[in-house]
């Protein structure tokens, strides 16, 4: 699982990979329909023609406004969403993330295990 780059941004850093993203949100930080901005770049430059997927690996406490999945929803070469969480209360607010992302949408409390799943199903599309 070599990272191929590591971006940083005020609101958190997005590793890139072959076939797909990890991200690790700051501490505190409400994720906004204009941090998405960075996402719909990273798809139009790194994953130009190609599929990938989408990771957030929450290993810090942060809220996220549903509205951003409207815009990520919208990302055609984005296959699919893991979120990586060993929080009890995460498979509550993931359930409510799934009905504003029109994209398979996944909660894992591994990374390896997420990376197994979007791994599959980029595979899958190809």
């Amino acid at each position: 699982m070599l990272s191929q780059a590591k971006i940083s941004f005020d609101f958190g850093t997005i590793e890139l990979h072959e076939h797909y993203v990890i991200t690790i949100m700051n501490e505190g930080i409400t994720v906004k329909p204009e941090y998405n901005e960075e996402l719909v770049s990273i798809a139009n430059t790194h994953y130009k023609g190609k599929p990938f997927a989408y990771i957030t690996h929450r290993k810090n406490s942060y809220a996220v406004d549903p509205s951003v999945y409207f815009k990520t929803s919208k990302i055609e070469n984005l296959v699919a969403f893991a979120v990586v969480s060993k929080n009890p209360i995460a498979s509550k607010t993931v359930a409510v993330e799934k009905m504003f992302l029109e994209k398979p949408f996944q909660l894992f409390t591994e990374l390896d295990e997420a990376i197994d799943w979007v791994s599959e199903i980029v595979r899958t599309v190809k």
